[in-house]
């Protein structure tokens, strides 16, 4: 029932069990510094047990068991010397006879050179530390007070000094208090501050508190120091010394990794971009320089499959994270065939919606996303504010992918563009054109998707040893044994809502989105652009836009439901055929500026042409007689008369036109058989008023 070594609870005390006799057990307090083993029955411990007097406890030694000093150490060879002292006695089967004991002890004195005291100290020792060689190892951990605070009362602690003159200060807590305001100023605030630095900063505190004392009494450089390692832990200083955001990114422990969270493929995907360290040239001419790309990434968190990518000069935003999304939830065969790259569904089989997306706040964030959430139930993430390590999965794709065509690609960023005697700007070695650069991601991403190892993957328990680390492989085995499979849906339909939303008016005009005019056989057929005072136009409609193109906008004519409506230019904005979204913005605003800039000058025109007309005014009146001999009916009266005098000088010789000399028709001569085509300028009456309902 009873166990050797085991700590028992009895009366108050704490006893171990040295040895089992049958019907006996010898123990012994481990915590009397005067105790010595004895007998007691195991019936009366067993009856004590019942009673609720006797019990089992842990260990406060157990620990020392395990220790381990270094070979050589001055622990390792006071624990083999002590256990050579007493190891006679121990080893001896009636160690718990006094009189056996008390022999062998008498033995040991006489041919070892040590106080009967001392051997009975390490007999305890060992009995009640475990009965182990390293229960004798002695107490060097508590010697010291190694983190505690000394205590000075009217004499400096440490050392008298040797060189240095005068006494030296003592630490009290007022200087203890000054000494945390200069480290928390100045030390850990400012991470380019040297520890002398803040000393002297404290050092001119000290003085302004105490202005009568000596340079030479004052708190030294060491005192201080060893204020600071006593009481700021490690942790402690990476917190006060790293600012928050860099702390929590790239300092703060990792307490979990991005695979716990995901149940299989498609559960999670993260999203994000970057500025390539390149810059292209234009298809069209080479010679011109365009700029670094902006990378696009969306990353499967299980397989770490980079399910959709883009590559384009938008920056980062809503209108360029959808096209990326775009390919990721779509067939990549056809997007594959554009570059010239020929694959099959199995080799990039990430088509349809995850459960989840994980983005920076902004690219995702509103109800430009509302629509993919609730219509296919795609749950929107987004990381805190400069935590781009939240996402750290699709983070190292961008260093990993870019790393293969740095080293020997021309045009690659360099450190600086400050010039050296001899050197070149870096920018003008640009020669990748950006359709090549969309070839050499596409090339990297399939790469990657297929044959990338990934020896540092965390595995699943049921993962089989011989499954390859590839994203690949790792995706067709989480479809095969883990949830979270894509789900399908339309490739329009998911691509629509994706577009980014406005608002949109209609009038007799059309559906106008950004001053551009739409129309639909829906619009038309509700009569929402006839101009009569009966028809009853909606409010508050939404449209969605591709920015690439603007020649097609989807209307959703209801809130409640999906369904959509796509609406074509009309005649009137047939300017903006074939051109994006960003012409539309661009050219528009160019536009109001041509407008303000004529209204100013038509102000300026208007102001002279109203003064022209007043001053006329004025000279009319004046030149006019006050009053006048005939009476005011017989001046009615002559109207009619004075127009017809005011007719005849218009018909004077003088004022009519020239006549216009008309050369004679020349004679047309048709082929025989063929009939004869008119030339007459064409008729156009019937496109302009035709009914457009028939």
């Amino acid at each position: 029932m009873f166990k050797i070594n085991e700590v028992l609870s009895y009366d108050g005390k704490q006893f171990r069990v040295l040895s089992l006799l049958g019907e006996q057990l010898v123990w012994i307090d481990i915590n009397d510094s005067r105790a010595f083993p004895t007998l007691v029955f195991t019936q009366d411990l067993q009856l004590a047990i019942e009673n609720e007097t006797l019990t089992r406890t842990e260990d406060p030694f157990a620990d020392q068991a395990f220790a381990s000093p270094e070979p050589g150490s001055a622990n390792q060879t006071r624990r083999d010397k002590n256990y050579g002292i007493i190891r006679n006695i121990i080893e001896d089967p009636e160690f718990h006879d006094a009189k056996i004991r008390a022999a062998r002890i008498k033995t040991v004195l006489a041919t070892q050179k040590i106080s009967k005291p001392h051997v009975y100290k390490l007999l305890r020792r060992y009995w009640q530390r475990g009965q182990t060689p390293n229960a004798l190892l002695p107490d060097y951990k508590n010697s010291g007070a190694k983190g505690k605070k000394r205590n000075a009362n009217k004499n400096k602690l440490g050392r008298p000094r040797e060189h240095t003159p005068g006494v030296g200060a003592i630490i009290d807590e007022q200087t203890e208090r000054l000494f945390r305001i200069a480290i928390d100023r100045h030390l850990l605030k400012d991470r380019g501050c040297s520890f002398p630095y803040a000393h002297r900063r404290f050092k001119t505190l000290y003085e302004n508190y105490f202005p009568d004392i000596p340079e030479s009494e004052m708190p030294t450089i060491r005192q201080m120091r060893y204020f600071y390692e006593r009481e700021y832990g490690l942790v402690k200083k990476l917190k006060k010394r790293t600012p928050k955001i860099e702390y929590n990114k790239d300092v703060r422990q990792l307490t979990s990794t991005a695979n716990a969270n995901t149940l299989g493929p498609g559960s999670r995907y993260e999203i994000d971009a970057t500025i390539a360290d390149i810059y292209l040239v234009s298809d069209s001419d080479r010679r011109d320089i365009v700029g670094r790309p902006v990378i696009y990434f969306v990353k499967d968190v299980f397989s770490r499959m980079i399910a959709g990518l883009y590559v384009g000069f938008e920056n980062p935003s809503y209108a360029a994270a959808i096209q990326s999304l775009s390919v990721a939830m779509t067939d990549k065969v056809q997007f594959c065939k554009e570059y010239g790259f020929d694959i099959s569904d199995e080799d990039w089989p990430t088509v349809g919606l995850p459960d989840a997306i994980l983005a920076d706040r902004g690219e995702l964030l509103g109800h430009q996303i509302e629509s993919l959430e609730s219509c296919f139930s795609v749950r929107i993430e987004n990381t805190p504010p400069y935590r781009g390590d939240a996402k750290g999965i699709v983070e190292r794709s961008f260093k990993t992918i870019q790393a293969e065509f740095k080293p020997f690609a021309p045009g690659v960023v360099g450190k600086t563009l400050v010039k050296k005697r001899g050197g070149k700007d870096y920018r003008l070695d640009a020669k990748l054109s950006v359709t090549e650069f969309k070839k050499i991601i596409i090339s990297s991403v399939l790469t990657h998707n297929r044959f990338d190892v990934l020896d540092k993957y965390d595995r699943e328990p049921d993962m089989p040893p011989d499954l390859p680390m590839t994203p690949l492989s790792i995706w067709n085995w989480g479809i095969q044994h883990r949830t979270g499979r894509l789900r399908n849906a339309p490739e329009e339909a998911i691509r629509i809502s994706l577009l980014p939303r406005t608002k949109a008016t209609i009038s007799d005009l059309g559906l106008s989105v950004f001053g551009v005019y739409y129309t639909s056989p829906e619009i038309i057929e509700h009569g929402w652009l006839h101009r009569a005072k009966e028809v009853r136009r909606p409010v508050g409609l939404t449209t969605a836009y591709d920015p690439a193109s603007a020649d097609t906008v989807y209307l959703f004519p209801t809130k409640e439901t999906g369904e959509y409506w796509p609406c074509r230019l009309t005649p009137r904005s047939r300017e903006f055929a074939g051109a994006s979204f960003w012409d539309v913005w661009r050219t528009k605003k160019e536009q109001k500026k041509a407008v303000a800039k004529s209204r100013l000058q038509k102000e300026a025109e208007q102001r002279k042409h109203e003064e022209f007309v007043a001053e006329t005014i004025r000279q009319a009146e004046k030149r006019s007689p006050h009053t006048s001999d005939a009476p005011d009916a017989e001046r009615i009266r002559g109207i009619r008369p004075n127009k017809e005098t005011e007719k005849q000088k218009e018909r004077h010789p003088l004022n009519a036109p020239a006549k216009q000399i008309s050369a004679p028709a020349g004679k047309t001569i048709p082929f025989k058989g063929v009939e004869q085509e008119s030339y007459e300028y064409p008729d156009f009456i019937d496109e302009l008023f035709g009914d457009e309902d028939t």
